[in-house]
């Protein structure tokens, strides 16, 4: 079993351990990763008294209303006005076309975003928003993972479901991968052993949930691998339920996502046998641990 990690660049989780944006006073400059952040409400100046603003690159750590804040790999934070105008873009073009342009609902906690800016008045307003096609799955995954199979279980799992209606920010308590051959999505001796392992650690946890994603080296098309990730992610959840006896309804919504956030180099044969895994990520959520 390996236990990895997890850093601000990490796709899609990180985010989901930030806290919420509270209204008060003016914050548009960077903040350290631990300082409250507070925004008015002043309307945006006229937007032809706007000029270029920075570049920002990070994770949206909060949403509130109108505004939005981006954490850097760095730690540093800041809050950004979006609007009618801002452009929402996902791989290489407008998300879902023209007559379906994504608004800013769709700038999920957890998203690895660049965003474009312009500045006046003391604020910034978001020109041009992009992310990645697969870290939007991710995010809204996860998101829709809080509202999942309650509805048939237990007098005990619902009262569960009543404290976590709101939560969608968990603290990752641990990560494993388990590793397939190329083409394959069937399990190792190795892997059912740390699948076990996994699932009995996290048992011991309170509260917890596991999400399973799978990935793929970068042989062959897009589509094959989608699917082949999708095969795996269900491999390993069929495993864990069936065998390692944990619960489907502590299981958040699990997703392939081919060869996106390579643990390693896909020029090497080395690099790829590290991205052919699943990640078991345990799951707690913040607010249930008191935080």
């Amino acid at each position: 079993m390996r236990v990895i990690s997890t850093k601000v660049g990490t796709l899609a989780l990180i985010g989901l351990l930030a806290a919420p944006l509270s209204t008060g006073l003016s914050a548009q400059q960077p903040e350290a990763a631990n300082s409250t952040i507070v925004v008015t409400g002043e309307p945006l100046p006229d937007l032809s008294n706007m000029t270029a603003g920075p570049e920002i690159k990070g994770v949206i750590s909060a949403r509130n209303g109108e505004k939005i804040r981006v954490t850097a790999a760095d730690g540093t934070s800041t809050v950004i006005f979006v609007n009618d105008t801002t452009k929402i873009k996902a791989g290489g073009g407008l998300f879902g076309g023209g007559k379906n342009k994504l608004g800013p609902d769709a700038l999920l906690n957890g998203l690895p975003v660049t965003v474009k800016t312009l500045q006046g008045g003391g604020v910034l307003l978001a020109s041009q928003v992009t992310f990645k096609t697969g870290d939007y799955k991710t995010a809204m995954m996860i998101r829709n993972g809080t509202a999942q199979g309650f509805a048939e279980q237990s007098a005990a799992t619902e009262a569960l479901r009543g404290r976590m209606g709101d939560i969608d920010k968990y603290n990752i308590k641990s990560t494993t991968n388990v590793y397939f051959d190329t083409g394959r999505w069937n399990l190792t001796p190795q892997a059912k052993n740390e699948l076990c392992t996994a699932a009995a650690g996290a048992e011991a946890t309170e509260n917890s949930f596991i999400l399973v994603v799978g990935y793929t080296d970068s042989v062959g098309s897009e589509e094959y691998n989608q699917v082949l990730s999708e095969k795996r992610a269900a491999s390993v959840i069929n495993y864990l339920q069936q065998y390692c006896k944990w619960k489907p309804y502590r299981m958040l919504t699990p997703t392939g996502m081919a060869e996106s956030d390579p643990l390693a180099d896909n020029n090497t044969e080395e690099g790829k046998a590290q991205n052919r895994r699943v990640s078991v990520n345990v799951l707690v959520s913040k607010a249930l641990e008191g935080m």
